[in-house]
């Protein structure tokens, strides 16, 4: 090696056979390196780190049916996955436009696309919100085809610097966007008693929303700033609730409801896709499709009512007449598509 040439870097150390951290997963964090290896961490029925299995995929591309010289929008861009799947069916002559509010997570989209060969001729790339819709619509004359798939990217889940899982110690932050407003830490020291239990119910039909809200209000012996600090005050909370058998797995639930509620309210997600379902009628070109991906009752509640009423009022055309489910065989394949629901209009 010649003076010139840069030290090589020793490989991540860990301890046993596999890794457990997810700065550890050096293989999995490298697809380009190692296909092999994310291929048989997806056998396993896993998510590799820093990843993001796309849902439905199939389903979405069938009620969708983009054509060429069409133009689409995924406006929840994430890994990208969506994206990469509709962009060839708009070609030739066609283009998408993808937003995403993660400026963290978006540039690394849009250089794993611009890869593959997608140009800014063709993909359209924007960090924004669903307030922005208007302004896309004025500079691509409205849409043929609308995507968003409203869970939060694995990616964002698996790292523990994001504060989105209780698996791992981390910062209790769970911001989208964690360049603005205040991080899930500082929403639960300003929460009552009260106005937290109703957020469990409203955010996450919490069925222990009092036990739980009661724990982090006022018997947690320290303040609550990172994601085990909560995850083991919502354990104390439920001590003793179930027979043994049953402890570990409806534990896990209530954590998984208890992070959903704070992340929901910390980034104000329901006003957030409300406000996108009144704008989405007239960001439609006639006979226009949408396609929506939900992953908890709330949000499926609001979409399913938005297009009810856009049915009535002429808006939309047809309506999906219940919610399409991921394949048993995909739920099995991917367990993080087992909650997805779904649903899909066409414009008048």
């Amino acid at each position: 090696m010649s003076q010139d040439d840069p030290p090589r870097q020793r490989r991540v150390r860990y301890k046993g056979t596999h890794p457990r951290r997810f700065e550890q997963k050096y293989k999995e964090l490298s697809p380009e390196q190692h296909a092999d290896e994310l291929e048989k961490v997806k056998a396993r029925g896993h998510t590799p780190a820093g990843t993001h299995r796309s849902i439905c995929v199939a389903e979405i591309l069938e009620v969708l049916d983009p054509r060429p010289g069409e133009v689409a929008l995924d406006a929840t861009l994430g890994y990208g996955g969506h994206t990469r799947e509709l962009l060839p069916r708009l070609l030739p002559g066609g283009r998408l436009f993808g937003v995403d509010v993660d400026p963290l997570e978006l540039p690394r989209t849009e250089a794993r696309l611009r890869g593959l060969g997608f140009g800014e001729e063709v993909l359209i790339v924007r960090r924004m919100n669903f307030a922005g819709l208007p302004r896309l619509r004025a500079e691509s004359g409205g849409f043929d085809v609308v995507l968003a798939d409203l869970g939060v990217s694995s990616m964002q889940i698996d790292n523990p610097a994001r504060g989105f899982t209780w698996k791992a110690e981390g910062p209790l932050d769970l911001r989208l966007n964690p360049q603005r407003g205040r991080s899930a830490a500082d929403l639960l020291a300003s929460l009552d008693e009260q106005s937290l239990a109703d957020l469990l119910v409203e955010n996450a039909d919490e069925p222990n929303a009092a036990a739980i809200a009661h724990q982090l209000c006022y018997l947690a012996d320290r303040p609550i700033r990172t994601t085990r600090d909560l995850a083991r005050e919502v354990r104390a909370a439920l001590h003793g609730l179930w027979h043994e058998s049953e402890r570990d797995d409806e534990t896990k639930k209530a954590l998984q409801r208890t992070f959903q509620a704070l992340r929901i309210a910390v980034n104000d997600e329901f006003t957030v896709l409300d406000q996108f379902l009144a704008l989405l009628p007239d960001c439609l070109k006639p006979g226009g499709r949408v396609a929506i991906l939900t992953f908890h009752s709330g949000e499926d509640r609001r979409v399913k009512k938005a297009f009810l009423e856009g049915l009535r009022a002429g808006l939309y055309a047809e309506v999906a007449p219940e919610p399409i489910r991921a394949s048993p065989e995909e739920r099995r394949a991917n367990p993080r598509s087992t909650s997805a629901k779904l649903r899909w209009a066409r414009r008048a």
